[in-house]
């Protein structure tokens, strides 16, 4: 028999995730910063060091907080399914009911349910509890390491273009082309995200470009704010 596969957009989601929220926040806040210091100071320099420092830090707080964050899932599987393992020792025609009502609460007859529980159980007892009680899979496995490496890369990805848009850009011309470019990039990063996770492009391009636009125009508005005031 040929057998059919099928790709799922689903199944890359554990690293379109982290990728997105990486690529999208290092733009925003190295971005903003940037404005937010050129609105309260002249200074070419300061605002590079600013977007360099706001690049690094990010990076490093985006790979802490994912790893922190998915191994804190991670542990809560593995505890998951080590209670489940020792249920299925001590108490294994429970945890065979448990299966098949699990099957017959979706639509299978009940003589149907307990004959897949059985030779579920019989071909692969905690991996049939883990994805259908649990609801564990090999697309939701909780990957702390990849989601810390893959956020770190995609920040730094994201917040490297406000810093050469400064690099390049007129001192004078900061803070338009600062936003301007970045907005630019959020839009596409939108689209891009959307076409990967196999969604329309309209709502996601136009939703991270409005949060973008937000954020730097309110840290324009603090930078400007406070650089009058002191």
């Amino acid at each position: 028999m040929h057998r059919h596969i099928e790709k799922h957009a689903i199944e890359r989601i554990g690293w379109l995730r982290a990728a997105v929220l990486g690529a999208n926040d290092g733009i925003i806040s190295t971005a903003s910063l940037m404005v937010g210091v050129a609105s309260a100071s002249t200074s070419a320099s300061e605002v590079l060091v600013a977007g360099f420092a706001s690049l690094a830090a990010g990076a490093m707080a985006m790979a802490a907080g994912e790893y922190v964050s998915v191994s804190s899932q991670a542990d809560t599987e593995a505890a998951d399914l080590e209670r489940e393992r020792r249920e299925l020792e001590t108490q294994p025609e429970h945890e065979l009911i448990e299966l098949a009502e699990i099957y017959e609460a979706r639509g299978v007859s009940k003589e149907l349910a307990l004959e897949v529980a059985k030779q579920l159980t019989a071909h692969d007892a905690l991996g049939a509890h883990a994805r259908d009680e649990l609801g564990i899979t090999d697309t939701s496995t909780a990957q702390p390491v990849q989601a810390a490496l893959t956020s770190a890369f995609t920040f730094s990805a994201g917040a490297i273009v406000p810093v050469l848009t400064a690099l390049l850009a007129p001192p004078a011309a900061m803070q338009i082309t600062i936003p301007m470019v970045s907005l630019l990039f959020l839009a596409g990063l939108g689209a891009l995200s959307a076409r990967a996770g196999g969604a329309g492009i309209v709502k996601p391009t136009i939703r991270v470009a409005f949060w973008g636009a937000l954020a730097m125009v309110t840290t324009g508005l603090v930078g400007a704010l406070i650089g009058k005031a002191i």
